[in-house]
C-alpha cells in the first residue's frame, strides 16, 4: 500500500485538497460578506471585477441540468470524470504530472460540492478588457481545471520522454541483430 502513497502522490492529494478548499472558501466569501449574490456586480479593477452567475451546466453551460434527474446525472457524470482523473493521478509517477491532474481533480471536487449542494456551479471571477470579454465568468476551480489542463497538453506536446533504455542503445551495424 505504501507503493500507491509515494511522496509525490500525496503531494498531488494535498494539492487537489488546497484548490477544492480555496475554491469553496472564495465562494464563500463572495457570496457571504460580500454579498455579490444580492449585489451581483462589484468592479474591482478596470479589468476585472466579481459578477455572480449561476452556472447550470457544465463547460460552456453545455448539458444544462433543467430538473433534478440532469442535476443528479451531472453530479454523477462530473463525478466520474473526476474518479478516472483521480485513478490516472495515482498511476503517474512525475510530479509535474501529478501536480496537472490534482489541479484538474481539485476543481472538478469544488464544482461538483457546488453543482451537488446547489444545483448549480457558482461563477464570479469576470475579467475584461474594455467590453471584450476572452473568458466566460468563472471561478478558481474553473482556473485551475483550465491550468491543469494546458500543463498536460503543453507537457505531452512539448516534453519528449527518454525510455530507460534509450540511453544504452546505439544503431545497429549492418549484418548485427538485437541481443
Amino acid at each position: 500500500m505504501s507503493g500507491l502513497f509515494t511522496r509525490n502522490r500525496l503531494i498531488g492529494l494535498g494539492i487537489a485538497a488546497f484548490i477544492a478548499a480555496v475554491d469553496q472558501a472564495v465562494k464563500w466569501l463572495v457570496i457571504e460578506p460580500l454579498a455579490l449574490r444580492q449585489v451581483r456586480h462589484i468592479e474591482l479593477l478596470p479589468f476585472f471585477d466579481l459578477t455572480y452567475t449561476e452556472n447550470r451546466g457544465v463547460s460552456l453551460g453545455m448539458l444544462q441540468a433543467t430538473n433534478m434527474e440532469m442535476r443528479f446525472l451531472l453530479v454523477l457524470l462530473t463525478g466520474a470524470i473526476a474518479a478516472v482523473v483521480f485513478v490516472w493521478m495515482m498511476r503517474e509517477r512525475k510530479l509535474a504530472d501529478i501536480a496537472a491532474l490534482a489541479l484538474i481533480l481539485g476543481g472538478a471536487i469544488g464544482n461538483i460540492r457546488d453543482r451537488w449542494s446547489l444545483g448549480y456551479v457558482i461563477d464570479y471571477a469576470d475579467f475584461h478588457i474594455g467590453t471584450f470579454r476572452p473568458f466566460l465568468i468563472f471561478n478558481i476551480a474553473d482556473a485551475a481545471i483550465t491550468i491543469g489542463v494546458v500543463i498536460i497538453l503543453a507537457r505531452s506536446l512539448l516534453v519528449r520522454e527518454k525510455d530507460d533504455d534509450s540511453d544504452n542503445a546505439r544503431p545497429l551495424k549492418a549484418g548485427e541483430t538485437e541481443q
